[in-house]
């Protein structure tokens, strides 16, 4: 009589009642238990990529009051340096504007001064216990990658930080579903499993060998307790993962959900920010005077 597929159960089970000595042992051991978030909602990839169309559209411009950490290196240099917390300001106006200054702390005069235009950059450092310096560039990725993985930081990542980009009518997009575990709430014991939302971006590649390629841009992890991004992991052309950013701490600002806390790593680079908002002014006029950065003469400048 051939095995039945619903037997094997049965006889899996069946070896549970064996004595747990001789060649067979079965064994049972404690792991972390997690409990289901509570209030899990449900949207369709229509309904998530006009909620990411209508929170970006939503932004004209962002003065922000800021804390930056940073810290520099990882397994390949084999430590990590983590640099002291500095405050600052970070103003954006669309479509490209963008200016970072971030201050030597308890002195409070300017260490970094940063603006681009959405194509060119302009950094000047005055650390005070070094030469005063400046950088030009584009704003795209170096070309040739420095060694000192906070020299590659450019307006672009960012500005790709502080506004999640909503998907363009060129791109493909997909969506799957997954979870996530995060640490007991106060008072509780067990973790808590998060369901969520992974939508993909992907971008049409020249076909090879005759299959159609689809090339990943980046991930978008939505938590479907409150339908807002918690995660956006970025790849490069190569499909390497270049860029995770982590967004918690969310506060109503009208109608916009906006994160007070941005989590910037980069794996290659070997860096890491972590921006921590304490004021945020939305759609405010910014004039062009607030993005505009006039280098001192006499200060070197280096071409990157």
């Amino acid at each position: 009589m051939p095995f039945a597929p619903w037997r094997l159960g049965q006889a899996i089970a069946g070896m549970a009642l064996l004595p747990l000595t001789g060649c067979i042992g079965i064994y049972t051991h404690a792991v972390d238990k997690t409990i289901l978030a509570a209030n899990v909602q449900t949207a369709t990839l229509g309904e998530l990529l006009e909620k990411m169309q209508r929170e970006y559209s939503a932004v004209q411009t962002l003065s922000l009051t800021v804390n930056i950490t940073a810290a520099v290196g990882g397994a390949h240099k084999g430590q990590v340096t983590e640099i002291p917390s500095s405050s600052g300001y970070i103003r954006l106006r669309k479509p490209g504007d963008l200016r970072v200054i971030i201050l030597v702390p308890f002195v409070r005069s300017r260490a970094l001064d940063m603006v681009s235009d959405g194509k060119d950059f302009k950094l000047l450092l005055t650390v005070p216990t070094r030469p005063s310096r400046a950088i030009v560039g584009t704003d795209q990725t170096a070309p040739v990658p420095s060694k000192n993985g906070l020299e590659n930081l450019r307006p672009f990542i960012i500005r790709d930080a502080l506004q999640i980009p909503p998907v363009g009518p060129e791109d493909y997009v997909s969506a799957t579903q997954g979870s996530r575990i995060l640490a007991p709430a106060h008072g509780h014991k067990e973790a808590i499993e998060e369901p969520d939302y992974d939508v993909a971006v992907l971008e049409r590649k020249p076909d090879a060998a005759g299959v159609h390629v689809l090339g990943r841009q980046r991930v978008i992890h939505i938590s479907r307790v409150t339908l807002l991004p918690y995660e956006q992991d970025l790849y490069d052309e190569q499909g390497r993962l270049v860029t995770t950013i982590t967004y918690s701490k969310y506060q109503k600002f009208g109608d916009l959900d906006y994160p007070m806390s941005i989590f910037l790593k980069r794996p290659l680079d070997e860096y890491t920010l972590q921006i921590d908002i304490t004021k945020l002014t939305l759609n405010q006029p910014l004039d062009d005077e607030d993005f505009k950065l006039t280098i001192p003469e006499g200060i070197p400048i280096q071409h990157m």
